[in-house]
This record gives structure tokens, sequence and C-alpha cells, in this order.
């Protein structure tokens, strides 16, 4: 009879929502997004977090896959600019490169894309540490030098910082003239903010990465080369729908499929395709190119219609943290998506946004931890993962 009535308190609801408190948060639902846990030196994946209880998962995108897709979408371009790409007849392509964050797994890995297609790799994604590449344009072999990467952190220490692109390009434009042929940003907020720069060398092609809206209509105006499609609205919807398959009580590989790569029980389902790796506990959305002859397709309110409404799920209380409340992709698109998708899987949540400088912006607000069914975490730094596994224990 104990046991019983315990249960009864666990389902016990109030205004609708299912009451957390008789669960204890260590055993909770625990999703980390956008950012991996990782180890920011070697980008080790930090199991012992992601192994916290059996319900941690990451949500993300392929990393080195959209690496990839952007080292393609880039020698794709050249391979039939005409010869006049090459501004000063040196026979060299010669780019620039803005660095989101050197520790960030995302940053390394479109970085290492960028320089395998380019041909500068040099088993690095420090900035200055290449060699010489070389790439074909319309059929004739150029050299390639990366002129300068730098990481772009802002005077108040935030990384991705679009503002010291805009610095950054101003000097490089100075420094390097018409040896400049290319720029090139780990993201979209840093590539516009390159063209923010009064001095941004006209008809230089520039590409970025995470087809945030005003990027998109750069292409569509033909300020902006091309950009990469991380789908987010397909991360956006995984990172919720996970959640709401773990606090219906799914379990073994129902939690990364149902509402995902197949409908779960309120006929929902995600239309991009996501892939689970069980060996970091990850699902991951693919990438797409978006350049002038896609980049319709890509605008803004385009949302899934795969994913409709959980009109018999009981709603639930997530606690979500941001970051960096000023991030350019996480403000202008994901968290536009979130709070589509949310109401749809009926998941009412609160959003705590940081400085993207100090974790304590995040975890000083991580509280109140047992008003809440579940938690999804992004995280200042990769390696802070820790630090809210530690608050939850009680």
């Amino acid at each position: 009879m104990k046991k019983l009535i315990g249960v009864l308190l666990v389902l016990a609801t109030a205004g609708g929502v299912v009451c957390a408190q008789r669960v204890a948060n260590k055993d909770k639902p625990l999703v980390f997004y956008n950012r991996q846990p990782s180890d920011p030196v070697s980008g080790a994946i930090d199991m012992p977090v992601m192994n916290w209880n059996s319900k941690t998962y990451y949500v993300g995108f392929d990393a080195a896959g959209g690496g990839a897709v952007q080292g393609k979408m880039i020698t794709d371009y050249l391979a039939t600019a005409s010869e006049s790409i090459d501004r000063n007849g040196d026979g060299i392509i010669g780019y620039v490169l803005c660095i989101g964050d050197v520790g960030h797994n995302d940053s390394r890995a479109r970085t290492e894309g960028i320089r395998r297609a380019l041909d500068t790799w040099n088993g690095s994604t420090d900035a200055g540490n290449v060699k010489e590449g070389s790439v074909t344009v319309n059929g004739k072999r150029y050299r390639v030098v990366e002129l300068e990467g730098r990481a772009m952190t802002g005077t108040d220490g935030s990384t991705w910082n679009q503002n010291a692109a805009t610095e950054a390009m101003g000097l490089w434009a100075n420094s390097y003239g018409n040896r400049i042929d290319m720029v090139i940003s780990n993201n979209d907020g840093m590539a516009m903010g390159c063209l923010q720069a009064s001095n941004y060398p006209a008809g230089v092609p520039i590409f970025g990465y995470d087809a945030n809206a005003d990027a998109v209509e750069a292409i569509i105006a033909g300020r902006l080369t091309g950009t990469v499609s991380q789908n987010v609205d397909a991360q956006a919807a995984a990172t919720l729908q996970v959640i709401r398959n773990l606090l219906d009580g799914l379990t073994g590989s129902d939690v990364y499929t149902k509402g995902i790569s197949e409908p779960d029980q309120y006929g929902n389902k995600i239309s991009a395709d996501v892939v689970y790796d069980a060996s970091v506990k990850g699902l991951f959305a693919q990438n797409a190119a978006v350049t002038a002859a896609n980049a319709r397709q890509y605008t803004a309110g385009n949302r899934d219609k795969g994913i409709q409404r959980a009109r018999t799920a009981t709603k639930q209380n997530v606690l979500l943290t941001v970051y960096n409340s000023a991030d350019n992709f996480l403000s202008s698109s994901y968290l536009p998506a979130l709070r589509y998708y949310a109401p749809l899987m009926n998941l009412k949540v609160t959003y705590v946004q940081g400085d993207g400088q100090n974790e304590a912006s995040c975890l000083d607000r991580f509280t109140g931890l047992n008003r809440y069914a579940a938690y999804a975490i992004n995280m200042v730094k990769t390696n802070s993962g820790r630090d809210y596994t530690d608050r939850l224990q009680y």
C-alpha cells in the first residue's frame, strides 16, 4: 500500500502541470544541446557527464559533416569561378578565417573542414597553424594561403563575437589589401560582422555557417556567397522531443526514435534527418549547403509541419539554459524554434539566458530545481557539465 501511495503522489497534478518534486532531481531527464560536453583542448566527449543518468542525452548537429559541407561548398564555388577571383593575379588564392571558439567542438570541426578542403590543413585547428595548399579554379591550379585566422573574442571575453569580426575585417582589409580573395567564417554572425566593415573589399566572396535569417537574406541580395544550414528546427524539435519521450516514460531506442525517425504516439515526426550515435548518447541533425541557387527554401518561418500537437500529453515544466543571450544563432534561430515547438509538445519552458562569458550567469539561475520535471542545458564552457550535474545531486 505504501508503494502505491508513493506512485499516486508522483502523478498528482496542480493546474494541469505534473508535480516533479517526488522524483529526485538526479533521476530526471537531462538533455545537453548545442554545446556538447567535452574537453576544450582535446575535444574528447565528457562521457562521465553524458552517463550522469540513463536519461541524459545530447542533441546537436553533425559537426564534422557540417565542416565538410562548408568546405565542399567553397571548393565547388571556386571550381567554376573566373580567374578574376585572384584579385592581384599572383597565382595565389588568399583567404582570411574568422574562428568562433578554439575550445568549441563545432568551431574546431568547421575550421578543419575548411582547411582540409583548401589543402591548408596541418593537423591543427589553432589560429595560424596551417600549410600552403592548392585548389582548382576553372580548370587551373592555384596555390592557397591562409593569410590569417583569428578567434573572434570580444572585449568582454565572449566568443563568436560579431563586433570583433567587424574590427578584424577592417584591419585585414588594410593589412592585406588585394591579397584577400576570399573570407570564410565559422558562423553567420561573424560573417555578417565582416560585411559591416566600412572597407570590406567589394566583390570578395564570403562564406558563413548557420543559415540565420539575415544571412539567408544576404545571400538572396547577393552580399553573402553561401552558408550551411544545420537544420535548426530539427535540433530544437529533437531537444524537446527527447524530453517529451523521457517524461512520457519511454525507454531504450524509443527515446531517440519516437517523433524523430518514426512517428510518436501523438503522430508527430521530425521531417529532417536526425541520426543517433550511441557511443556519445547524441542525436545529430544533418547539414546542407545554402547558396543563391536554393536560399529561398531557407527563409524564416518555414517550420516543420511534421510537428503538430501532442494533444493528450500532460503538461510538464522544463528549465532550459542558453549560454549567451547575445549569440546570433541562438537568439535569432534556435530560441524562436524552441518557443514554437515547446507548446506543441505541451512543455512549459523557463528560459535562463547567460552572458556568454561566465558560467555563473547561467549556473546561478539554475535553481528551484524541484519545480521542474526535466532540464535542457546549453553551457557557457563545454567542460562545465559537471557543474550542472553537481546541482542535481540533491
